[in-house]
């Protein structure tokens, strides 16, 4: 594995680590759960905002902007995440946070070793996260379980296909940006192909408590 590689998975790490972190301490405490339900909105548009301006922005804000802003981003994904330790159980989140990691590096490690050009099936992928997308507001208003569980099977597909993408295109994208800056965008990447599989699979699989 490349040093770009390395760096990014390490950030991804840490991001996963503080989003966890933060999710599980806000959840056992009760006035803060309290305070994010109530200002759960806010902070999912803070998040929304933050993703959007560290994916526009990467290449022209220094490196440590890059890190702070991913790991406020972060941050501010553990707050919209302690309703996770709310409603499931903590061995359920354990369990399926470990199936979730071992897809992830299946699927990573074959976009870091294929020789096939994945860069093609870019335009499918971003047509069917825009489907998945619009399916997920129309299911809040129908309201369908079965319908439900299909799009979290077709979602996972896309984001494993995803992470072998993103994998692939962080090694092309070494001699065009700033190293530490490339880690960033690969960890934001990565992560959040991470959390989609995660929030997929504890729909699916997860317990919820009594």
């Amino acid at each position: 594995m490349n040093n770009i590689l390395k760096k990014t998975f390490g950030w991804m790490s840490i991001g996963l680590l503080v989003t966890f972190i933060t999710a599980y301490f806000s959840a056992v405490n009760v006035n803060i759960a309290y305070s994010i339900s109530n200002m759960y909105l806010v902070l999912a548009l803070i998040e929304l905002g933050l993703v959007i301006f560290l994916s526009a922005r990467i290449t022209k804000m220094s490196s440590t902007t890059a890190k702070i802003v991913f790991l406020l981003y972060s941050f501010v994904t553990g707050l919209t995440f302690a309703s996770i330790f709310i409603y499931y159980e903590i061995s359920s989140i354990v369990l399926v946070f470990l199936i979730t990691a071992i897809m992830f590096a299946v699927f990573a490690a074959i976009g870091y070793i294929t020789n096939l050009d994945l860069n093609k099936f870019g335009t499918y992928l971003l047509v069917g996260l825009i489907s998945i997308i619009i399916c997920s507001i129309l299911n809040i208003f129908i309201g369908g379980n079965t319908f439900g569980i299909v799009l979290s099977v077709i979602s996972i597909v896309i984001f494993l296909a995803y992470t072998a993408y993103d994998v692939q295109k962080i090694k092309y994208l070494e001699d065009y940006m700033d190293e530490d800056n490339l880690a960033i965008f690969g960890a934001l990447q990565l992560y959040l192909d991470f959390i989609n599989i995660f929030i997929d699979l504890l729909r699916i699989f997860g317990s919820r408590r009594d």
